[in-house]
């Protein structure tokens, strides 16, 4: 039983990385024009050359910018636009010197993974539920860090807003920030549908006794 949460495990990051890191690819191929500028053709030769240039968009050092304009989904409210995140979510500590910003990431990410794992260590075979969060937020989590290992930032490119309202635009991300998302919504409603549990036994309980009672 120990075993099987661990395949678990496996299958779903391994999913989770492989979804992020594709969609990635695809977005460099699609929103960018990084892959004719360089001559490179063929999945091997692109694959090769999207895991060996750190600066995909050409902006801003001496290249031309090689964003192409964004694809909608949605006009006014769905794009796919081509982003390199330094920072966190919402661009937080984008603008610190490259010297203190990985580093700082660097370390910020491995705690979470060795967290994740311990936390994961720990839950029962019957907790699948916890398993598969916790399984989307590692693989999640691996998939942006895989990208400041390799690059230094983090590639986003969905792009939610409301109209032309600057209020209403959501930070752009991506599959790995997505996952993260749905798992830590995951284990949060699962606080919460813990919390209740142990009330409605004890209702149940009380309505058995009622119930028991002699008329």
């Amino acid at each position: 039983m120990a075993r099987n949460k661990y395949i678990l495990l496996a299958a779903l990051f391994g999913a989770s990385v492989l979804a992020d890191q594709g969609s990635k690819y695809l977005a460099v191929a699609h929103l960018t024009r990084d892959f004719a500028e360089h001559g490179v053709q063929g999945v091997g030769q692109q694959l090769a050359h999207f895991y060996g240039d750190r600066n995909l968009d050409g902006d801003p050092r001496t290249e031309p910018d090689l964003r192409t304009p964004p694809v909608a989904v949605l006009n006014d409210f769905w794009h796919f636009k081509y982003v390199e995140n330094p920072g966190a979510a919402w661009g937080l500590l984008g603008s610190l010197p490259e010297n203190l910003r990985l580093p700082f990431f660097h370390l910020v990410s491995i705690a979470a993974v060795t967290f994740i794992l311990v936390f994961y260590r720990r839950t029962k075979p019957e907790q699948r539920y916890v398993q598969v969060a916790l399984a989307f937020v590692l693989g999640g989590a691996v998939g942006n860090y895989l990208d400041r290992v390799i690059r230094g930032y983090v590639i986003d490119f969905v792009d939610w807003h409301w109209y032309q309202d600057p209020r209403m635009h959501w930070p752009t991300f991506n599959v790995a920030d997505a996952f993260i998302c749905v798992g830590v919504g995951m284990l949060l409603l699962e606080g919460v549908v813990t919390k209740r549990a142990p009330k409605a036994e004890v209702l149940g309980a009380l309505g058995e006794l009622k119930t028991d009672r002699p008329s």
